[in-house]
């Protein structure tokens, strides 16, 4: 049955990601690797803090238990009170963050994409390596057309908490097709399907600048089509939309106050990996133009195994791990549960414990059995699969070997962070997210030492400087692109 549940899951996430997929293409094929490709990846990811922060992997820690627990004690109606009252709270954090967000964008940017800030100095002055147009201002208003999206998508990330926690998987990770959908046709429609592409240097730089305005705002309105198309699902699972508009009520309902000791830790813990993000974006916003592009396209087909198989298996197991945690031996119960065993009797205590660590060691088993040759496969094939997926339009040779690059030194940790992945629900069931956390906070000290160091020396050298190095004749292919995101 979870294997069943989990192929759901899958299939869910590989519409999804399929869908991720077309539009990381047709930002290729629309933009290549350039200071537009750079801005995208900074307004996509500046408020995506905001998502991971209130969104699914805090949710999984903290909502989702508490949930599942209530509708397995046969109190449907205090889950539903409870899951109104959740929502109650994310609506006024998400929109209270998304409002500071709009207003204080210049100054995030100014810290989180420090890089951009100097853009139009170096262009005045002609600089060596100048982007072709000024990214601040541009990501400025990216960033602002963005913002709200993510509020919403918090929303959306709730009504996948509920919808897995009635065991309905499919809907809420299929959903992001809408996303991805809304996201390629306002692309697609502002650029009139590609027929600007031939226009001089100067008119196309002015025409991408019009169509990443133009991908924000589909990014909008397709993250409130991602919820809606969830909502009615929702509704009916929960008996309406069971609101707590004062804050100080939402937090005496019954739940509330155990999901929200979970959602502090989880914060921290997302938070650090928040950090990480935001240190890369900090650290990518200093190399050369191209490298925050690069990073966020090979980001997408790295994602692709973690998303498919690690988040398909671990999503479908979380409710029920949620659901064995509760008859769990914990604590004093533990020695308890050993005496009684000492003593030849079986106890369910000891079963229970027993099927959590079958179906974790199986859940790991499953996610290692595809994700070791996906490793394999892109350290091996990564150039061929990046010319095929995205080759074309404005992304040409010198892009496909950047992004593979970069998507060689991702595969390198794929296994470890689907490995992670499962673990970490594991930890979020039994209702521990401090070892979590702890977990990011190494991880991010020490991948951010190393990214910061390898990256210095690595945007020394050009893609061209690597073709040359290898015996490849064309040193002008790639004389613009530099290997700083590879490092990082």
């Amino acid at each position: 049955m979870s294997s069943s549940r989990a192929r759901f899951v899958a299939l869910g996430i590989l519409c999804s990601r399929l869908a991720g997929l077309v539009r990381t293409k047709a930002v290729g094929f629309y933009f290549g690797i350039s200071p537009q490709t750079d801005v995208l990846s900074v307004a996509l990811r500046a408020p995506n803090a905001l998502q991971n922060l209130l969104g699914e992997q805090v949710l999984s820690a903290s909502f989702i238990p508490v949930y599942s627990r209530l509708l397995a004690s046969g109190r449907p109606g205090d889950a539903a009170r409870f899951a109104g009252a959740v929502v109650s709270l994310l609506v006024v954090a998400a929109s209270t963050l998304a409002l500071l967000g709009v207003i204080f964008a210049p100054a995030l940017l100014q810290v989180f994409a420090h890089g951009f800030v100097d853009d139009a100095a170096q262009i005045a002055a002609g600089a060596a390596g100048a982007p072709s147009t000024d990214r601040f201002p541009l990501a400025v208003t990216a960033t602002r057309l963005v913002f709200p999206m993510t509020a919403v998508l918090v929303l959306s990330a709730w009504a996948l908490g509920v919808l897995n926690s009635h065991r309905r998987f499919f809907l809420p990770y299929v959903a992001p097709v809408v996303w991805n959908g809304a996201f390629i046709t306002a692309l697609a429609l502002a650029a009139g399907w590609g027929g600007h592409l031939l226009a001089p240097e100067a008119a196309a730089v002015d025409a991408r600048n019009r169509w990443l305005i133009a991908v924000c705002a589909g990014a909008l309105v397709g993250g409130a089509l991602q919820f809606a198309i969830q909502l009615p699902a929702v509704l009916r699972l929960l008996g309406g939309l069971h609101l707590t508009p004062r804050v100080w009520r939402a937090l005496r309902v019954p739940g509330v106050a155990q999901a929200l000791r979970a959602f502090g830790p989880a914060v921290l813990g997302r938070g650090v990996v928040q950090l990480s993000l935001y240190l890369d974006l900090f650290l990518a916003s200093l190399l050369r133009t191209g490298a925050l592009g690069a990073v966020g396209m090979a980001g997408q087909l790295a994602a692709l195994p973690i998303s498919v198989f690690a988040m398909s298996v671990s999503a479908s197991e979380l409710p029920e791990l949620s659901r064995l945690s509760a008859a769990a031996p914990r604590g004093d119960d533990d020695d308890a549960g050993d005496d009684r065993a000492d003593a030849g009797a079986p106890t369910d205590d000891l079963s229970t414990s027993a099927a959590l660590r079958a179906r974790v060691d199986r859940a790991l088993r499953q996610a290692a059995f595809v994700v070791a040759p996906t490793v394999v496969g892109y350290l091996l094939f990564g150039p061929l699969l990046v010319a095929l997926l995205l080759g074309g339009g404005n992304f040409g040779e010198a892009d496909a070997i950047l992004v593979a690059l970069v998507l060689a030194g991702y595969s390198v940790g794929l296994l470890a962070s689907t490995t992670a992945r499962l673990l970490q629900n594991v930890f979020f069931a039994l209702g521990d997210t401090r070892t979590p956390a702890r977990a990011a906070a190494w991880r991010v000290a020490v991948g951010g030492a190393i990214g910061a160091a390898a990256m210095v020396v690595l945007d020394r050298v050009s893609v061209a400087d690597l073709r040359a190095l290898v015996g490849l004749d064309g040193l002008e292919i790639g004389s613009q692109l530099f290997l700083g995101a590879l490092g990082l």
